[in-house]
């Protein structure tokens, strides 16, 4: 099993689970996500939705073999199909970051409501050091969060940061001990599953409703410059440097 799924008081639980490759996702993950999501959001069984990381790390990000062999091509891709099921997501989502939150695995955090984190989690971008460029609406999202300094000095450096700096950016909204983790995630989405289901979706709309048009547009275009990027000699080259385990030299 490769994506954990629960059901449990209203609160549906989604779950990287690849311990042995700190959860790196990879195409039939993300389609198993995107399936798992948008039955979720149509179910009234269910009320809120919890995204977490098996054997203390949330993901590594993708896959790294598995997306060469298989790299996204538009929307229709098992990834771009996910994260549009998690960005027009009507119930409330929250995640749960045990440890690595590395590519996608900070992106898709941009898209939930609530994260909480563990102290000793690490999340990066590095998109530019792999010859790419943002995906998903990171390049809206992150300024509107962080302001676009913060979010100029992660996306164009692309360097880690950890749990504390991203609660001061505005990327999560508590740290705390890895023990305390999930109780309070799950207490958090016990009294959320308590609320007026229709109550909690017209507040989320609300407050969303701004955003619709400039994420999707966003998502639109960082989509295709990713794709051609993804084919140039600098993503190439960063990605045979990285398999070889060396410093990649760009023209």
């Amino acid at each position: 099993m490769t994506i954990r799924t629960d059901l449990r008081e209203r609160v549906a639980t989604f779950a990287f689970s690849r311990p042995e490759k700190k959860n790196a996702i990879t195409a039939a993950m993300y389609q198993s996500l995107a399936e798992g999501l948008a039955d979720a959001a149509g179910n009234d069984a269910v009320r809120v939705i919890v995204i977490a990381g098996d054997g203390g790390a949330f993901t590594a990000g993708n896959d790294l073999e598995d997306f060469l062999q298989r790299p996204p091509q538009g929307d229709d891709s098992p990834v771009a199909q996910f994260m549009q099921v998690l960005h027009a997501m009507p119930k409330p989502v929250i995640a749960a970051v045990p440890g690595l939150a590395i590519g996608i695995g900070t992106t898709l955090l941009l898209h939930c409501d609530l994260v909480y984190a563990a102290e000793g989690a690490r999340f990066a971008m590095p998109f530019t050091q792999l010859g790419l460029c943002p995906e998903f609406a990171s390049s809206v999202l992150l300024p509107r969060i962080a302001g676009y300094q913060q979010a100029a000095e992660k996306l164009l450096f692309g360097e880690a940061f950890d749990a504390a700096e991203a609660q001061r950016m505005g990327l999560v909204n508590r740290v705390l001990a890895a023990d305390q983790l999930m109780p309070l995630v799950e207490s958090r989405a016990a009294q959320l599953a308590s609320l007026p289901s229709e109550s909690l979706r017209i507040t989320k709309q609300l407050m969303k409703a701004d955003l619709q048009a400039p994420v999707a547009a966003a998502m639109r275009s960082e989509m295709q410059h990713f794709t051609r990027l993804l084919g140039g000699l600098d993503a190439k080259e960063a990605f045979s440097a990285f398999l070889e385990k060396r410093k990649p030299s760009f023209g």
